[in-house]
């Protein structure tokens, strides 16, 4: 972290909540629909996935959106809200049971369950059930001296990550793109501390002409003109810095998802593209050159 940003660390709670490797399901008559009407019965959601992990592409997957690394929730529904809304982006998670016991991972998002990363001989060791903890802690996290400037999900490890540095009383946040307000789709109706926004990814066209079709998962996005302090609204004159935590999906209205991490008025939170900036590499996850 910039010597200058001064974080409260020391004041988070950290606390153990757990979760377990989620199976795969769908409903009978599982056809998702393309814009043109065109069925498809395509996987994406829970379970593990072996070939698809954060700092993978966003866009091409036969599937519907496509969980990177391994989903994992918990069957009490309380418990699962706070598996939710206490893990925050970074933090470190331990198999807890099976043949991978002992084996670590890290959150890299939130989607309907929690996505976590593992080496892949982790996962072939990994199985269906296995149950997973997280050291949750972040949540409450905030910069002292910018307190017009709100986190979301953002562990101590991903604050460090980020890489912001402090410019003419602006924080500044390299991000790998910038997305348009106006393609922003489900999940405006969620508050932003809960699950992700899917961009419209519909108008192919248009996903090719502003190279939005090249996004990665883990990716750092900004958007302008968005509030997301408490939902996702339109707001002239604000920011968010977002990530791309699935991928693609052939639904109307949906796309990759892209997850709440700062919001704040752009006064006071800017950002400047770089094609790097994604989680698998600043949180030393994998190399992707």
């Amino acid at each position: 972290m910039t010597e200058s940003l001064v974080w409260n660390v020391d004041d988070l709670v950290e606390m153990a909540v757990t979760g377990q490797v989620s199976q795969p399901t769908m409903r009978q008559g599982a056809y998702l629909h393309w814009p043109d009407g065109r069925a498809a019965i395509l996987p994406g959601m829970s379970g593990i996935a072996y070939n698809a992990r954060v700092g993978d592409r966003a866009f091409g997957w036969a599937g519907d959106h496509v969980e990177p690394g391994v989903s994992i929730a918990n069957g009490d529904e309380k418990a699962d809200f706070a598996l939710h809304y206490l893990t925050c982006i970074g933090n470190e998670a331990e198999v807890m049971t099976g043949l991978a016991r002992g084996a670590k991972g890290i959150v890299t998002g939130e989607h309907a369950r929690i996505l976590v990363d593992f080496a892949p001989e982790v996962l072939e060791d990994l199985m269906i059930g296995d149950t997973i903890q997280i050291r949750a802690k972040g949540r409450g996290i905030r910069l002292a001296n910018h307190p017009a400037i709100e986190f979301k999900k953002t562990s101590p490890a991903l604050a460090r990550a980020y890489g912001l540095r402090e410019e003419n009383g602006q924080i500044i946040c390299p991000v790998a793109m910038e997305l348009p307000a106006r393609i922003m789709g489900s999940g405006a109706e969620l508050n932003a501390e809960y699950v992700d926004q899917d961009l419209m990814s519909g108008d192919r066209a248009l996903m090719a002409d502003l190279g939005i079709d090249q996004m990665k998962l883990g990716d750092l996005i900004a958007i302008r003109d968005v509030d997301h302090r408490f939902g996702r609204s339109f707001r002239p004159g604000w920011v968010a810095i977002c990530l791309c935590i699935h991928g693609d999906s052939v639904m109307t209205g949906h796309g990759p998802g892209i997850l709440t991490l700062i919001t704040g008025p752009a006064e006071s939170l800017g950002f400047t593209v770089d094609p790097a900036a994604n989680i698998a590499q600043s949180l030393n996850i994998r190399s992707l050159t």
